[in-house]
């Protein structure tokens, strides 16, 4: 399974076998394990699935735990493996894991795991929150808040503790909110709707041409709660607009039949055209996960190093920053992989068609126009 570079038992469900999991515990209070590789067994399939998290990591019966899924080939694993080493020195009630992404394939499939380092949060067996990306103050508060959380489930915060946590939960909120001019909470993606209301109302945002981003409320449970009470609206889709709630899919089906859905929302450019103007903006254009400075798979770590050696200037487009241009533009030049390389705006290829031109010599004259 390629990965690139940017969802173990007790950390949730993995849809395997009998599988030993390769796993480095962080965790101090796990001497058995210690800096050394340790095998992690997931317990017997259940109702919902295998529970990952029976091993020796967890034995402490601690409820958080923090899953690294790394490679050995990205830099910048290496980096936050360093970071969650510090973090597991401060915070001794949290379990720390790392697993090599590729070494685990079905438990990378069944996470949704894409790119490394990725991170996954598990409270009590349940996956509630995940951070794609070496993103060290973000993973910082992410732990502290999900420890805060443990620490106040236990019993053990201190007096008015709720009421802090509260706070740093609305101030999250509203981050999210107004994260774009369109905000639109929903269950699943746009690409993947998770339920009928979802699926009706990404269908109406986008038969009208609104620029929207999107939150998956079934990746956060937190945030799934939170903002049903912070906007005292019980029910999802819901739908904001410069930070304000609209509603949900009654509410803009009513906009959308008053005509004024169009007047309300922002719109956004067709993303045909969108495209057209990507694979355009330098006279060579690669599309890739990560960019020049930090490749995030394999396959885009070995075409930038071939593209370093060329001489040649050309600009990157990270796909994992935009879902829209890296499913849009599958379809749009008909090649269903990245990294995608462009010469004045037309489809070079892949990696595989690169290495080819550059072992016949014919890489250099394609990137300079001359082929």
């Amino acid at each position: 399974m390629p990965l690139s570079s940017p969802s173990a038992p007790s950390v949730g469900a993995v849809p395997v076998s009998p599988l030993w999991v390769p796993a480095r515990v962080l965790h101090p209070g796990v001497p058995s394990l210690g800096p050394s590789l340790g095998a992690i067994p997931p317990s017997p399939p259940g109702p919902r699935g295998a529970q990952l998290g029976r091993g020796r990591c967890c034995r402490s019966a601690r409820s958080l735990v923090v899953v690294h899924f790394w490679a050995p080939w990205a830099p910048q694993c290496a980096q936050m493996n360093e970071v969650m080493a510090a973090l597991a020195r401060e915070h001794s009630q949290v379990t720390f894991v790392q697993l090599e992404a590729e070494a685990v394939p079905e438990v990378s499939e069944k996470y949704g795991i894409s790119s490394v380092p990725t991170f996954l949060f598990f409270k009590n067996s349940q996956n509630v929150d995940r951070l794609d990306g070496a993103h060290a103050p973000e993973l910082t508060r992410k732990v502290q808040r999900h420890a805060a959380g443990t620490a106040g489930t236990a019993g053990t915060a201190g007096p008015g503790g709720a009421a802090p946590a509260q706070e740093q939960l609305h101030a999250r909120l509203r981050g999210l909110i107004n994260a774009a001019p369109c905000m639109l909470f929903m269950k699943g993606s746009p690409k993947e709707p998770r339920c009928g209301f979802s699926r009706q109302i990404v269908e109406i945002l986008q038969k009208h041409g609104v620029a929207f981003s999107s939150f998956d409320i079934f990746s956060d449970e937190e945030v799934r709660q939170g903002l049903k009470s912070f906007s005292n609206w019980p029910t999802y889709p819901q739908l904001y607009v410069r930070g304000e709630l609209i509603g949900g899919l009654d509410i803009v089906k009513e906009l959308e039949a008053s005509g004024e859905l169009d007047t309300i929302c922002p719109k956004g450019q067709k993303l045909e055209d969108r495209l057209k103007s990507l694979i355009n903006k330098a006279p060579v254009m690669l599309f890739m996960k990560g960019n020049k400075q930090m490749a995030k798979c394999g396959f885009s770590k070995q075409i930038i190093e071939i593209m370093n050696n060329t001489g040649v200037d050309y600009e990157t487009f990270d796909i994992l920053e935009d879902e829209e241009v890296r499913q849009g533009l599958k379809s749009f030049s008909n090649w269903p992989t990245y990294p995608q390389l462009y010469v004045k705006g037309e489809l070079v290829g892949g990696l595989d068609i690169v290495k080819e031109l550059k072992e016949s010599g014919e890489l250099l004259p394609v990137l300079k126009g001359e082929n």
